[in-house]
């Protein structure tokens, strides 16, 4: 192998990114007309990442290809699609509407194709076409995906798309050439005017390739799905992507992890003034009938009643806000966050909120300030709203759990902790989308207190996640969905949590609504279910403590309905 080449489709044909194994010298950005031309200069042996679908099934069951399924949920919330290829007879009809027939009768269920999609489908049949007649090539020609390129990098989801209603958006290209520089490309060539016939969104996508070229030849691959299939003429059907450089023989260390402590001690300096120091109660040994002795750290008394608030001024004072203002998708907690922390700094700010949000926090989040906006049924809904008006307006999206800047935040609740009790042996953390609990398990990792999650049955993402080894998406029903209903933890929280989180207990609605009443009629503490469920696992005996165990609680949530509170109290 002499040569690795990150290339992607182009107006002028295709953009292609080129540099020798060593990469000692900048890459070479060029534009050929067609699949053939590319290939014809290249030297002999060449090691190909193209964004671009290689391998089309005969028949797709769900939304897509494998990889294309494989691939959405560690892009968070889609900065950009990812495009539902159709099975090979929809690709190589015709027209629009022999394409739309095609995919109707080999997809289960039946989908037709995006007009957007269907542009990329000479392309396609370029490569499809090549591979078929050219198989020395299938093992060195790899698709990737731009967005799943940089997320690597990142180690989390961007923040800022790349383009706003179909114009270049300045900070999301800001934000790819800095995870190019940061992967060690050389920033001439990514701020150098794109040849003639490619766009400079392009010629990043081709170089974000291009880093996952490096990475295949220096056997750091990493393939969606693993193993790739192959299709019914034996192409490979798989996005690549790759593992971030470590020796596989050396245990990560503290700052190697994806939000490190350095990051939560800079995140604490950063919202000292703006977030409030909860307290702790101390309850001594018995507490709840147990055999610890138990104490409870009263995140309930933070300002807009939530732990959320701590992620939301993290998010606020460490990155660019635009004119637009932040944008937020929420069951309620996050919102209002989100809401008091925009106040506070005299932001704009939008939040959008499923029907099934309580009147409560509906309320609390007009109250601080915000745009209210209803977004559909369910939290998916809201969320897919809040991302058009991130797209359409440029607004900063402020994500409840899956960013860094969140989760460092979160964090700060731990170091804290910490601070507060020295000799806890464990934390009992009630999860939702998981930035709370990451945040905290970051902060004591390599520490003696062992970190427990608790999650309701009925909503167990993070508990789902760490069995299956990798994150999934669950179904949701409980009394505490609202704020603990998170389908899918995503990557982030799974990377941070699965060697840091001891393990997850799971309690019945049952016991998280008797927390509740028991919080009100010995300490008078109003605390929604997401916020007395991790009371509910040790009053359960979900979690069973060894004797003499000092073991710590966390309330985190009181935006209650206090309605429904004196119901369960009366």
């Amino acid at each position: 192998m002499s040569c690795i080449v990150g290339v992607d489709g182009c107006k002028g044909g295709w953009i292609a990114a080129l540099c020798d194994v060593s990469i000692t010298e900048p890459p070479i950005l060029r534009v050929e007309r067609s699949w053939i031309e590319l290939i014809r200069n290249l030297p002999p042996g060449s090691l190909i990442a193209v964004d671009m679908p290689i391998g089309l099934p005969d028949r797709i069951e769900g939304s897509g290809r494998g990889p294309e399924q494989a691939v959405r949920s560690r892009l968070g919330e889609r900065q950009s699609s990812v495009f539902s290829i159709p099975s090979r007879g929809a690709v190589h009809a015709a027209d629009y509407a022999d394409a739309c027939r095609a995919a109707l009768a080999t997809s289960s269920p039946p989908r037709k194709v995006s007009q957007q999609g269907f542009h990329l489908f000479p392309k396609i049949r370029e490569i499809d076409a090549f591979l078929r007649a050219e198989p020395e090539w299938r093992e060195c020609i790899f698709e990737t995906h731009p967005e799943l390129a940089f997320a690597t990098i990142r180690g989390a989801p961007l923040l800022h798309p790349k383009k706003i209603r179909g114009t270049i958006n300045p900070a999301g290209m800001t934000e790819r050439r800095a995870l190019l520089l940061a992967a060690g490309l050389p920033e001439t060539c990514l701020t150098a005017s794109p040849p003639r016939g490619a766009a400079a969104d392009d010629a990043l996508d081709a170089l974000a390739a291009l880093v996952v070229a490096r990475h295949i030849a220096a056997g750091r691959g990493k393939p969606f799905p693993d193993p790739p299939g192959r299709d019914s003429h034996g192409l490979p059907i798989a996005i690549w992507s790759f593992v971030p450089d470590r020796p596989a023989s050396q245990e990560p260390a503290m700052s190697d992890q994806p939000v490190p402590r350095q990051m939560i001690e800079a995140a604490a300096e950063r919202i000292a003034g703006h977030a409030r120091t909860t307290p702790v109660m101390r309850l001594g040994t018995g507490a709840f009938g147990s055999r610890a002795d138990v104490s409870l750290k009263l995140e309930c008394l933070q300002h807009a009643g939530s732990f959320k608030t701590r992620g939301a001024f993290n998010n606020l004072l460490s990155l660019d806000v635009p004119a637009a203002g932040v944008a937020a998708a929420s069951g309620g907690n996050h919102g209002a966050a989100v809401a008091y922390a925009a106040g506070k700094r005299g932001v704009k700010a939008t939040i959008f909120v499923p029907e099934i949000s309580p009147a409560a926090k509906i309320e609390a989040i007009r109250r601080f300030g915000a745009d209210v906006r209803i977004g559909g049924a369910q939290y998916d809904d809201a969320q897919a709203a809040c991302d058009k008006f991130v797209a359409e307006t440029g607004a900063l999206k402020i994500h409840p759990f899956s960013a860094k800047e969140t989760i460092a935040g979160q964090g700060t609740l731990g170091r804290e902790w910490r601070r507060q009790e020295p000799d806890l042996d464990t934390v009992l953390v009630a999860v939702g989308g998981g930035g709370l609990i990451s945040g905290i398990a970051g902060w004591f990792a390599g520490t003696n207190v062992k970190v427990v999650g608790v999650e309701p049955e009925g909503s167990r993402a993070l508990q789902a996640a760490l069995e299956a080894k990798a994150p999934v998406t669950v179904t949701v029903a409980s009394v505490a969905a609202d704020s603990l209903g998170a389908r899918n933890v995503g990557q982030l929280v799974y990377d941070v949590s699965k060697d840091t989180v001891d393990h997850v207990a799971l309690v019945p609605d049952a016991a998280i609504t008797e927390a509740q009443r028991v919080l009100w009629r010995d300490f008078r503490l109003a605390v929604e279910p997401g916020g007395a469920a991790a009371l509910g696992a040790l009053i359960s005996g979900a979690y069973k403590p060894m004797p003499g165990e000092r073991l710590g609680v966390l309330v985190c949530g009181a935006n209650v309905d206090l309605m429904k509170l004196a119901e369960l109290t009366a």
